[in-house]
């Protein structure tokens, strides 16, 4: 099967207009303009774009984000069973030490992947992709949707609207980074540089799927947000805020204008991205404990009311064993059975 191209890739994703984000074309550019090979295939009713790191040696990993795409309501092992002997072969060709899928499904969707879906593969120890977030419904009128919301955080958009804070769309990808800057530096987080978050605009904006929202108060600019949309859904990849003025509760106001957005064009979900991967009860009873990794932020975004998903996670198809537990020892994320 040869590659598409990326045309071909778009007129293909046409047909899906509900698959993730992350198998866009437009998200593979992004990727390969920071170190990754990109490829597209697909054969019958699904297919795939892959992503290639390359490694010493010549060798490669290689990596499915949010895919294989594929009709919904078809058997996962009848949509996929033409595809992977063609993911097997380029994976081969590339020399590729392994390959890992990420699955666009939710665990209460498929509890558990047929062994015929993934052939060949093996639950993976490491995910690329935060597994658990709350997922909020957008439908509804906008009453039912802050209703669904705590107490607290519907208190702290009014306050954030009667103490002025404004929201509005902004360009300014430089002010942006600045704020994600200091936001890293605050909670201990990486941070990408300026020009991925400038390509990530430009690359999603121009067709709708993209914006940049900015609050601020009396002109300063005191929070912003990066929201992406595709179909029927949307997410919040990336938020930053200044360390002035946080008692104006700006970052509420803020992702309560995104839900608003992305219901603007038709979106019917809002993905928040990344909650700590522990059950509902565990949250609850250590979130007020516990700040480290995604507990930084699992109280800010309990409060939006959303229901909390656990995707299927991620599964690796091993080409050379040997190197494929090195790289797990490398990760710190345990060794292969």
């Amino acid at each position: 099967m040869p590659e598409l191209t990326i045309p071909q890739w778009d007129d293909f994703m046409a047909r899906f207009p509900d698959a993730h984000l992350l198998q866009s074309s437009a998200w593979g550019r992004l990727k390969a303009a920071f170190g990754w090979d990109v490829v597209r295939i697909a054969s019958g009713e699904a297919g795939a774009q892959l992503l290639f790191r390359r490694l010493p040696f010549g060798l490669q990993a290689a990596y499915i984000p949010k895919g294989p795409v594929s009709l919904p309501g078809i058997p996962l092992e009848q949509a996929w069973k033409s595809l992977w002997p063609e993911v097997d072969a380029l994976c081969r060709q590339r020399q590729a030490i392994f390959l890992k899928v990420e699955p666009d499904l939710w665990e209460m969707q498929q509890p558990d992947l047929p062994p015929s879906a993934l052939p060949g593969f093996r639950k993976s120890p490491h995910d690329i992709q935060p597994p658990r977030t709350l997922l909020i419904s957008l439908e509804g009128a906008e009453d039912q949707i802050l209703a669904n919301m705590k107490q607290k955080t519907r208190y702290n958009i009014r306050l954030a609207l009667k103490k002025g804070v404004v929201v509005s769309v902004s360009s300014d990808i430089e002010q942006f980074h600045r704020m994600m800057k200091i936001t890293g530096d605050r909670d201990r987080f990486g941070v990408h540089s300026l020009e991925y978050y400038q390509q990530a605009y430009e690359l999603f904006y121009p067709h709708g799927e993209c914006q940049l929202l900015q609050a601020e108060f009396q002109g300063q600019p005191l929070a912003a947000l990066m929201v992406f949309a595709r179909g029927s859904r949307a997410w919040y990849f990336y938020g930053a805020s200044a360390n002035s003025h946080r008692d104006l509760m700006p970052t509420y106001l803020l992702q309560w204008e995104a839900m608003r957005w992305a219901r603007g064009r038709g979106c019917t979900s809002y993905d928040l991205w990344g909650v700590p991967d522990e059950s509902e009860g565990e949250l609850e009873n250590q979130f007020t404990n516990r700040s480290d990794g995604l507990w930084g932020v699992y109280r800010f975004k309990r409060g939006f009311g959303g229901e909390l998903r656990r995707a299927q996670g991620a599964w690796d198809r091993v080409y050379r064993p040997l190197l494929y537990r090195l790289y797990l020892w490398w990760s710190g994320r345990g060794q292969a059975d």
